[in-house]
């Protein structure tokens, strides 16, 4: 069952309550709220998910027009229609609350078909806006997920690491980053075909990504290396990441053709500050360098920005 609600703000008690009671008769919402002045619907605003908001313009406190430049400025409530009501029929007025924001302009008194007719438009309008952001939403998220594994991809990794990195150098705090190479990988997908090795993968994935913190990022960067964005982590912390992720895929069982496999990997540390980062490509080469040195070591295990090969 989808829930409407609609708010009717308005000084006058009889008048609100034969609003409420027309859109009633309607059947145009399954909750409705009512205020005697902007103030006290604002905060009903602020408290309840509103789908409509029904406003007079002349009231006590705060009047239409302050209550609408209000709603405006916050962005949680930019998008609810709101409905002035007002008695004064002449254009400046009407012009003003459009200017301000309103969705719409019902003059009073009030013919209740055109009440009726015109808060059904706007709850179908806003239904569809809600539709279309739901559905923008989830095709952003499609393109920032990768499909095989389940984690953020490449594109998704530079937008966090960015905001990231810009956050810690405004906080005074620190920032890792680590990547993480699967041992040998070619050699599963040589031996085993490449759909046993999109299982391995899948594995590994989910594993990497569990052993992480609940505020970390986890990502797929490319082919058999994932990279994962650590906030407020020093050099010790991302190491403990590392280790617990090193012995948590070295207990991974497989089944069938995969049974006899083990997996390893070497993984790069880096964190931010840190000598000769200063930047986000920086990082991220430090990174790197730091899991060249891992492989340079024999693999299967993880160098951190303070070690040396």
């Amino acid at each position: 069952m989808i829930v409407t609600s609609i708010l009717v703000i308005e000084d006058s008690t009889t008048l609100r309550k034969e609003i409420i009671q027309t859109l009633q008769d309607h059947s145009l919402a399954t909750s409705y709220h009512e205020a005697a002045d902007g103030l006290a619907g604002l905060k009903i605003l602020l408290e309840i998910k509103i789908d409509l908001v029904l406003c007079d313009v002349e009231m006590p406190l705060l009047d239409g027009f302050k209550f609408l430049s209000m709603v405006r400025v916050r962005e949680e409530l930019r998008d609810i229609p709101v409905l002035l009501l007002t008695g004064k029929d002449d254009m400046d007025s009407k012009v003003k609350g459009l200017e301000q924001g309103a969705s719409d302009y019902i003059t009073k008194p009030f013919d209740a078909s055109e009440l009726v007719a015109r808060a059904k438009l706007h709850l179908k309008m806003k239904k569809l806006q809600d539709e279309l952001r739901r559905a923008n939403e989830i095709l952003l998220e499609i393109s920032h997920i990768d499909h095989l594994t389940g984690l953020y991809n490449r594109r998704y990794l530079m937008d966090i690491l960015e905001r990231e990195f810009l956050r810690t150098k405004r906080s005074g705090s620190s920032l890792a980053f680590l990547i993480l190479d699967l041992d040998h990988f070619k050699d599963i997908n040589d031996t085993y075909g490449h759909q046993e090795g999109d299982v391995v993968l899948t594995r590994s994935a989910t594993v990497f990504r569990d052993q992480l913190r609940r505020y970390d990022t986890p990502v797929r960067f490319g082919g058999d290396e994932f990279v994962a964005v650590l906030p407020e982590a020093s050099v010790c912390d991302a190491m403990t990441v590392a280790d617990r992720i090193q012995k948590a895929l070295a207990e991974i069982t497989f089944l069938g053709k995969l049974e006899s496999l083990r997996i390893t990997a070497s993984l790069g540390v880096a964190v931010y500050p840190g000598e000769g980062v200063e930047t986000v490509e920086e990082l991220i080469r430090a990174a790197d360098n730091a899991l060249y040195r891992a492989k340079a070591r024999g693999r299967n295990c993880a160098v951190g920005p303070l070690q040396s090969a």
